[in-house]
């Protein structure tokens, strides 16, 4: 006769917590089907157990004031790494702006806690944000941009990235408010799209947000 197996744990496991130990906390937050199963996301300890939505409403009472568009001719790979740092840094929203299908695979599922809003074409993005009286905020190393390290970064804007490759359209440079550009040191024109994107909104987190 063999010893029975020892009873589930709430301890961290190399994926997320285990099973949680009954009886469960009365919390409505809670998803029943990961404190039975398990918690394997990745999402940081204080919302291990809560399910997706109890997630977002929690993360909608503390969302920035800073949201972020991307330009989406191309297919771009780049965009799903985008998502992924717009959740890290709580943006509002995240603005798609040509095609609606764009590639998630780098998001590592991250889109389903950001809110993501799609535009036909830089037209309707444009006339959207100015309804909204949101500033666009083109981020590319165009002719006049202000260094990101010494502006004022607006605390209410959107910023504007472009494909990897050949950046921001012309409409879209146009069209924008304020441009910003990252000072670069090396021999290469730019840097990767998304990697553009966490850089500028760590600026804004520095000069805007609070540590939590």
């Amino acid at each position: 006769m063999t010893d029975a197996p020892p009873p589930p744990t709430h301890e961290a496991t190399t994926h997320g917590v285990g099973p949680h130990p009954e009886p469960w906390p009365d919390d409505p937050r809670l998803d029943p089907e990961l404190l039975a199963n398990g918690d394997t996301r990745n999402v940081v300890d204080r919302y291990r157990y809560w399910s997706m939505d109890a997630i977002v409403a929690d993360l909608d009472t503390r969302r920035h004031a800073f949201d972020v568009a991307i330009e989406n001719w191309q297919h771009d790979l780049n965009i799903g790494s985008i998502v992924r740092s717009a959740n890290a840094f709580l943006a509002g929203t995240v603005h798609i702006i040509g095609r609606r299908r764009w590639n998630k695979r780098g998001a590592m599922v991250t889109d389903r806690y950001q809110h993501v809003r799609h535009h036909p074409d830089v037209t309707a993005f444009l006339e959207a944000m100015r309804a909204e009286g949101r500033p666009v905020v083109a981020i590319d190393n165009t002719a006049g941009a202000q260094r990101i390290e010494t502006a004022a970064v607006p605390e209410r804007c959107v910023f504007l990235f472009g494909q990897e490759g050949p950046g921001l359209t012309d409409e879209a440079v146009a069209g924008a408010d304020a441009h910003l550009e990252i000072t670069q040191y090396g021999s290469t024109r730019s840097i990767n799209a998304s990697a553009a994107a966490a850089i500028v909104m760590h600026s804004w987190v520095v000069q805007h947000a609070r540590p939590s």
